[in-house]
């Protein structure tokens, strides 16, 4: 798995060096979900294939900004799914984004996941690492990914990330969002899931969510290549997640690699009372 994982710092590495000077424009064409290409997500896409293809421990990639599964070792043992630059439509306002990669043996199932990682460029370039319990490294001025702590939820946070459109929120969830403002918590929302779930989890607690709505019933992110890798993150650090009607989005079972899912992210004291809201 170590091996694996230097191939994924080796990309993250280019993909920072690459965005001191990127190009912000867009491409004409969108990716499989309509999503119109920035030329950086397809830089950043073809920056991780060239890098994980060399790995010899990688059966196949599965990538956001790729209709199908690319083959390239048949005889190898684990799968990666990743999203390349999430949240890149921030690019041109200087956000901090990332990139996430999910590790799965064998198929690519929830419950076959081995690791995850993502990266953030933001003002430092920082890197969760996810075998058993998250930790947190941090790229010194030798270049190298220095271990700054392991990540642990508590049961209670202050933070309150929501994303979707408010106008098409059903009621019950706007309901809910009002609540937790009403209880004083605190909007830190950003666009990127990956920073803002990166928030709630050095912050120790809070709630990302994503709902189902009324022009995405059946939510908007991924569930391959961003859901199950941040939620596999966050159990792991002790948090809880949900898509409304479970208790884990690491139940969910999907056979279109780019399926799509109501997701929400936090700590148990958020989750529950969203299921109770939500039940």
């Amino acid at each position: 798995m170590q091996e694996l994982i230097s191939f994924i710092k080796q990309a993250v590495l280019q993909i920072s060096n690459e965005l001191k000077f990127p190009d912000t424009s867009y491409e004409k064409s969108q990716n499989h979900t309509g999503d119109t290409q920035l030329k950086f997500d397809i830089l950043s896409d073809k920056i991780i294939e060239k890098t994980l293809s060399k790995c010899p421990k990688i059966k196949a990639l599965i990538s956001e900004e790729k209709e199908e599964m690319l083959i390239i070792n048949e005889g190898a043992e684990f799968i990666v799914a990743y999203d390349p630059l999430d949240g890149s439509s921030l690019m041109d306002v200087n956000f901090a984004i990332g990139s996430i990669f999910a590790i799965y043996e064998k198929n690519p199932k929830a419950s076959n996941l081995k690791a995850a990682v993502y990266s953030i460029y933001g003002a430092r370039l920082e890197l969760v690492i996810c075998e058993d319990i998250p930790k947190l490294y941090r790229l010194n001025q030798n270049n190298e990914f220095i271990l700054v702590k392991e990540l642990k939820m508590e049961q209670k946070g202050k933070i309150n990330a929501t994303g979707g459109t408010q106008k098409n929120w059903d009621l019950k969830h706007a309901t809910f969002i009002k609540s937790l403002f009403d209880e004083g918590y605190r909007l830190r929302y950003s666009g990127a899931m990956v920073s803002d779930i990166h928030q709630i989890l050095l912050k120790g607690g809070g709630i990302f969510s994503y709902p189902a709505t009324k022009d995405s019933p059946q939510g908007k992110l991924r569930a391959f290549f961003e859901v199950f890798p941040l939620a596999f993150i966050l159990e792991k650090a002790g948090g809880k997640t949900s898509n409304g009607q479970n208790n884990s989005l690491l139940e969910l079972e999907f056979n279109d690699i780019h399926s799509t899912t109501p997701c929400f992210f936090g700590s148990n004291y958020e989750i529950q009372k969203l299921l109770k809201a939500y039940q």
